[in-house]
């Protein structure tokens, strides 16, 4: 194989496709013998990261930045040339729905979690006696062993009681996760917090001195930079960007792959066109089902039919400034679930990233779908609507209708790493070393849902095979 080009297929083209063509392209480039081919099912790539441009506005669909702690987004955007068009955002004050009254987050929670006692004794979110059991992590045994799995349910409610959980650490987890705290991996969503808890004890004493260390490089910077970054003319300028640094004659798009098989210490790639291709390396970035589906011949793929997927969509509404009243200073808020709202989350957007909208409009993003309650997503646009106004405007004065709206369905687009996803992910990636040598998993559906963990993972990928 050393006196020959390696050939290396990538399967699907979103984010984690392209970092990992981006770095066979660079290597290609450096003199390594390599050449890969990306095939993409549909007619565009990017996956989940859709934005919409028009107007003077900047409107995403799909994720709308990723967390800037996280560099290796931000590494890869220079690389292409994007440096300069990183924004980060406002920051202002977010809130809980609970019921029908908008709460502040109190200060200092990171993740729910307090850290500094003054706001979180004042907060009008949780009761005196919600207050009282969440100190009781101070004095509670840890109750995880070292390498344990169990929920984050589980994990929270025993160390800070039902009511910090349900009315503050859900809805804003499940802002990341669209799932069920009580069937998330504790292990696989937020390890950091099993590891606090075997340091200190008490969750809120480790956390509190995490946060006192990470904010003194910051005390000097300003107080208005937010933690998350996009750019200018939004996210899908990065994904063509990545696209205009790789090799066109590389890309395929509207390739409908069917069938991956191994024969002869090679793979065969089988198309719904009838051709076949062949490759000695695959790196596959599908979701999981899809995966699944493609590698039907073999039975290691099992946990991945089986995972869940939750089903959710994106609403925004444009609308001119003098139409909505918001009495609320701020970012947007999250839904507790136990509130009768179908909205899981609203984004006051023009506030968040300004830059998405021109002067003397508002613009807002919300969000319905969540695990075990996605019938909303099956409705047609004017219900959807319907149902997300009606609860908006229970928050704010809105007069008429939107002067634009897009609704954007992503069916199962957000796996879920239920208890035991790190065990089975790493038993799928032993049998496949054993049994198909030469094939990487990487993407959202294994090893982290971030833009940023994407990229990580398309390119670790890449290093794996580079170093064979």
């Amino acid at each position: 194989m050393e006196n020959r080009e390696r050939r290396i297929a990538i399967i699907g083209g979103g984010i984690t496709g392209l970092a990992a063509a981006h770095k066979l392209e660079k290597a290609k480039k450096n003199g390594n013998h390599v050449t890969y081919d990306l095939f993409e099912k549909s007619g565009r790539l990017g996956g989940k990261i859709k934005t919409e441009r028009a107007n003077g506005f900047v409107v995403e669909l799909g994720p709308d930045s990723y967390l800037a702690r996280k560099e290796s987004m931000t590494r890869l955007a220079k690389e292409v040339g994007l440096k300069d068009e990183l924004l980060s955002n406002d920051t202002g004050q977010a809130y809980v729905l609970k019921g029908e009254t908008l709460h502040p987050i109190p200060g200092g929670a990171i993740m729910g979690i307090p850290t500094e006692i003054k706001p979180f004794i004042n907060t009008s979110l949780l009761s005196p006696i919600g207050k009282l059991r969440a100190a009781g992590d101070f004095f509670y045994p840890r109750i995880t062993a070292k390498d344990e799995d169990i929920s984050l349910g589980h994990f929270f409610r025993r160390r800070l009681g039902n009511e910090v959980v349900d009315s503050l650490i859900e809805p804003l987890l499940s802002g990341i996760y669209a799932g069920n705290l009580d069937k998330l991996s504790l292990k696989a969503t937020f390890p950091q917090f099993q590891q606090v808890e075997q340091k200190h004890g008490s969750l809120i004493r480790g956390m509190k001195g995490s946060k006192a260390k990470q904010d003194k490089p910051q005390e000097e910077a300003s107080k208005s930079k937010g933690m998350f970054l996009t750019f200018r003319k939004g996210l899908e300028s990065f994904v063509e960007a990545i696209e205009a640094h790789l090799d066109a004659n590389s890309i395929h798009k509207n390739s409908h792959l069917t069938k991956v098989y191994k024969k002869d210490g090679q793979f065969h790639l089988q198309f719904a066109s009838g051709e076949t291709e062949v490759y000695d390396n695959v790196i596959i970035t599908t979701p999981p089902k899809v995966t699944a589906e493609i590698f039907q011949d073999y039975p290691y793929f099992t946990y991945l039919h089986e995972m869940e997927a939750t089903t959710v969509a994106t609403v925004a509404l444009a609308y001119k400034k003098e139409k909505v009243t918001n009495p609320f200073d701020g970012t947007g808020f999250v839904v507790s679930k136990k509130s009768n709202h179908t909205i899981t989350a609203c984004t006051w957007t023009h506030k968040k990233w300004r830059h998405s909208t021109p002067e003397g409009y508002a613009l807002l993003r919300a969000y319905v779908g969540r695990a075990g309650d996605s019938a909303i997503v099956s409705r047609n646009d004017e219900e959807i609507l319907s149902a997300v106004l009606y609860d908006l405007k229970q928050i704010m004065t809105i007069e008429g209708k939107p002067e634009f709206f897009f609704i954007e369905r992503w069916q199962e687009a957000m796996p879920q790493y239920n208890v035991g996803h790190t065990f089975k992910m790493s038993k799928i990636k032993e049998d496949i070393a054993r049994n198909l040598p030469g094939l990487y998993l990487a993407g959202g559906g294994f090893e982290g849902i971030g833009l940023p963990d994407c990229i990580d993972q398309g390119e670790a990928a890449v290093d794996r095979i580079l170093k064979k």
